[in-house]
């Protein structure tokens, strides 16, 4: 990871990212390349807790990268993650080969405007704890199917990538941690939080989750939720117990000390 920099006047508006895809995919990118930058949480669906009245019509996560020009605001988080990666190209946000970052930018792309029933059926809260029988249909298990053969694709073809050019692979992705990493770090929750199978998965996608959870960058993130959860105005209500009219399913949440233990999958 990069030193820390002088901080820009730069602010990222954002709901609570222990609930958040869009926006906990920004704030990791931001957190794991030590990105200066003030982050700004609101509440989603709470006006008592609602992002200030420029921005509102809007939906975050928001970037305004110069406070003096708060015409000039970024939404998105693809866009965003583009404009931090422009802004600073000696952190290579993205791969530095050019055959892994088009890899790279395809598998964001694909996250990023795919997998509509992973996303639609599952919400996002790091917290929450499924265990039952969780409903999975046909259609969405075949999305599940291609996550994970994304993720296992990623991997073999960067290792034979790197291996050509004689570089380290760290593990990631695309080698080293990237925006790639950032946008699938929110689905992978979702197998966490809902049980979802990773039937399939190769022996190097494997390693990946592993290396996702166990991150020490990534556990700082981690902590940020837990640290959110104390707040009573960061919950969600919409985002809890989701299957409760569902008797075969059960909520829980999980506590901070949860590992991947490699022996349960």
């Amino acid at each position: 990871m990069a030193d820390s920099r002088p901080s820009p006047d730069s602010t990222l508006h954002v709901y609570h990212t222990r609930y958040s895809s869009w926006g906990s995919r920004v704030a990791l990118v931001i957190a794991y390349f030590q990105i200066p930058c003030t982050i700004r949480f609101y509440t989603l669906r709470n006006p008592a807790n609602a992002p200030p009245a420029r921005l509102r019509g809007k939906f975050l996560p928001i970037l305004e990268p110069d406070a003096k020009d708060e015409d000039f605001v970024i939404a998105d988080s693809l866009a965003i993650c583009e404009y931090l990666a422009e802004q600073n190209p000696e952190l290579h946000l993205w791969p530095r080969d050019r055959k892994l970052r088009a890899l790279a930018r395809a598998a964001a792309a694909e996250m990023h405007s795919g997998f509509s029933l992973v996303r639609n059926t599952y919400h996002t809260n790091f917290l929450g704890r499924y265990t039952g029988q969780i409903p999975v249909s046909d259609a969405a298990a075949q999305e599940i199917r291609r996550i994970v053969e994304l993720w296992g694709s990623a991997r073999a073809a960067t290792k034979k990538r790197l291996q050509e050019l004689g570089e380290q692979d760290e593990g990631f992705l695309f080698g080293a941690f990237s925006v790639a990493d950032a946008f699938f770090w929110p689905v992978l929750w979702r197998f966490r939080s809902y049980q979802l199978p990773l039937t399939g998965i190769s022996e190097d996608g494997f390693k990946w989750v592993a290396k996702m959870w166990n991150d020490p960058a990534i556990r700082a993130e981690i902590h940020g939720y837990f640290t959110q959860a104390q707040d009573p105005m960061s919950r969600v209500e919409h985002y809890e117990n989701i299957f409760r009219d569902n008797p075969d399913v059960e909520y829980s949440q999980f506590s901070e000390d949860w590992t991947f233990d490699v022996s349960k999958v």
